[in-house]
C-alpha cells in the first residue's frame, strides 16, 4: 500500500453549484462523466497523488460531521482559502499552523455543506 486514501468523493445537493465552486475555489477544470452527475477534480495519479469527486445522487449526503477531507492547499493555501467566501462557502478555520513541520490546515463549509479542509505545508 502507498498511500491509505485511494479516492473521495464530495456529496453535493446541486451539481452544478457544487462543480461552480470547486472550479472557482480550486482554480480548476472539473470534468464530468457523461453518464452521470459525478465530476472528477484535478489529480495526477502519475505523480503518486490520488483524486476525488464531486457526486450527486440518492446516496450523496452533504455533512458537517465524520471524515474531514483534506484538499491540496498547494504552496500556500492561503490563495484557494481566499476564494472560498466569494464562491459562496464558509471559512470556519483560518490558516493554521499544525506544528513540528507538518505544515498549516484550515476548514471551511462548501456550497452544500459539507465541511472541507486545506493542506499546505506553507
Amino acid at each position: 500500500m502507498v498511500n491509505t486514501l485511494n479516492w473521495f468523493e464530495i456529496p453535493a445537493t446541486d451539481f452544478e453549484r457544487a462543480k461552480t465552486f470547486y472550479a472557482k475555489v480550486l482554480d480548476a477544470q472539473i470534468h464530468d462523466d457523461p453518464n452521470m452527475q459525478y465530476a472528477y477534480l484535478p489529480s495526477d495519479p502519475h505523480k503518486g497523488g490520488f483524486g476525488g469527486a464531486i457526486a450527486c445522487g440518492e446516496n450523496y449526503v452533504p455533512a458537517m460531521t465524520g471524515t474531514t477531507v483534506y484538499l491540496d492547499g498547494g504552496n500556500d493555501l492561503s490563495v484557494p482559502l481566499g476564494r472560498v467566501e466569494s464562491a459562496g462557502g464558509i471559512v470556519i478555520l483560518p490558516k493554521t499552523a499544525i506544528g513540528d513541520n507538518r505544515g498549516f490546515i484550515a476548514l471551511f463549509i462548501d456550497t452544500e455543506g459539507n465541511k472541507v479542509g486545506f493542506h499546505s505545508m506553507g
